[in-house]
C-alpha cells in the first residue's frame, strides 16, 4: 500500500487496510496542524477525527491534481476552521489601523525556542489572531485567500496578524527575559 494511488483506490473501494495506512501516515502531521488552530489536545483531537471522517467519505472527490498531503491538509484546515465557528471561539473584529504600525514587516525569527513552547504562545493568542496567524504564517495564504475563508475582510485579516506578531514578540521577550534571569 505503498503507492499513493493505490492508497486512495484502497480508500475509495472502503477498504480497512487502506484506510488505517492512509490515518498512519498522515495523522502525525495532520494532528500538529490541528494544533495550532485548537485550544487544547482534545480539542485538536476532535478536530482531526471529524476531518478523517470527511476524508474517508470524500476521498471519492480526489482528483491527483495535487498532491495527497496537500489536498488532506486544505481539509484539516477547513474543519478547523468550521468547528472555530460552532465553538463561538471566532474572530474578534479590529481595524487594520489598530495594529498596522505595532510591528515591523520583517519576520521575526525565533531561536532557541522550542516547538512546543512557541505553540503554547499560538495557542494563547486570541482565536482570531490564532487563526489568521496560523494560515497566513505557517499555511502560507494571503491575506485576501484569507478573509474569504474566514468571512471577513482583508483588511481585518492584515490586523489580526499584525496584532498576533505584536503579542508573539511580546511573550517571546517575556521568555527570554525570564530565561536569562
Amino acid at each position: 500500500m505503498k503507492d499513493e494511488r493505490t492508497l486512495v483506490e484502497g480508500c475509495r473501494n472502503k477498504d480497512r487496510i487502506a484506510q488505517r495506512t492512509l490515518y498512519e501516515r498522515f495523522a502525525g502531521r495532520m494532528f500538529a496542524v490541528c494544533q495550532r488552530y485548537t485550544r487544547s489536545r482534545f480539542e485538536a483531537e476532535d478536530v482531526l477525527q471529524e476531518a478523517f471522517v470527511k476524508i474517508f467519505t470524500q476521498i471519492h472527490t480526489f482528483r491527483y491534481d495535487c498532491p495527497l498531503e496537500a489536498w488532506i491538509k486544505r481539509i484539516m484546515i477547513n474543519t478547523a476552521i468550521s468547528y472555530l465557528r460552532k465553538e463561538k471561539a471566532y474572530l474578534d473584529q479590529a481595524d487594520v489601523d489598530d495594529y498596522a504600525d505595532a510591528v515591523s514587516e520583517g519576520e521575526t525569527t525565533v531561536s532557541g525556542m522550542e516547538y512546543q513552547q512557541l505553540l503554547g504562545m499560538v495557542r494563547e493568542l486570541p482565536a482570531g489572531c490564532q487563526s489568521v496567524f496560523n494560515l497566513y504564517a505557517i499555511e502560507g495564504y494571503q491575506h485576501n485567500e484569507i478573509a474569504q475563508m474566514l468571512g471577513i475582510s482583508e483588511g481585518t485579516s492584515k490586523s489580526q496578524y499584525a496584532r498576533a506578531k505584536q503579542l508573539l514578540q511580546a511573550k517571546i521577550l517575556e521568555t527570554n527575559n525570564t530565561n536569562s534571569s
